[in-house]
């Protein structure tokens, strides 16, 4: 069977929201792929990241803010004949999300996307943030472009 395509968006959702980590891929500096995982925060159809104020990553999206932020989840073995190798697939969801990595500078706004990625976690957003915090902290909304969506299930 084949997979089905474009999800609903409920399913987008569900898929994005029941994975504990992302992976970011990008294009390096000399041109070459380069994916990282990244933990997350999805609300009100947003997607935001967080890391450290520098390194690879912040060089990298200076030159080219570009990004495909890979979710999969729900992955179960299906086997249709134990003895023809063939006959196993692997059942899964998941969802590609094609944008540009645009950096949140505002103190308030990073604590509230904070907050958002902290609720994924913890189950909590009320944590407060002193200003060295924020400012040691690099928060960024994925500006999304497209969205690409795949379920296989039987």
């Amino acid at each position: 069977m084949k997979p089905r395509t474009n999800l609903p968006q409920a399913e987008i959702d569900e898929i994005i929201n029941s994975c504990d980590a992302c992976m970011v891929g990008m294009v390096d500096l000399e041109g070459d792929p380069y994916v990282l995982p990244f933990n997350f925060g999805y609300s009100g159809g947003k997607l935001y990241i967080h890391s450290g104020p520098t390194g690879k990553k912040i060089d990298i999206w200076e030159k080219n803010p570009k990004v495909c932020i890979s979710f999969s989840s729900d992955y179960q073995m299906n086997i249709r004949n134990e003895k023809v190798a063939c006959s196993y697939s692997m059942k899964y969801k998941s969802v590609l999300v094609h944008g540009k990595v645009v950096s949140i500078s505002d103190l308030d706004e990073k604590a509230r996307i904070l907050n958002i990625v902290l609720q994924k976690y913890s189950g909590r957003n009320d944590f407060s943030y002193g200003k060295p915090a924020l400012i040691n902290v690099a928060v960024f909304e994925i500006q999304v472009d497209k969205v690409e969506s795949r379920a296989y299930l039987h």
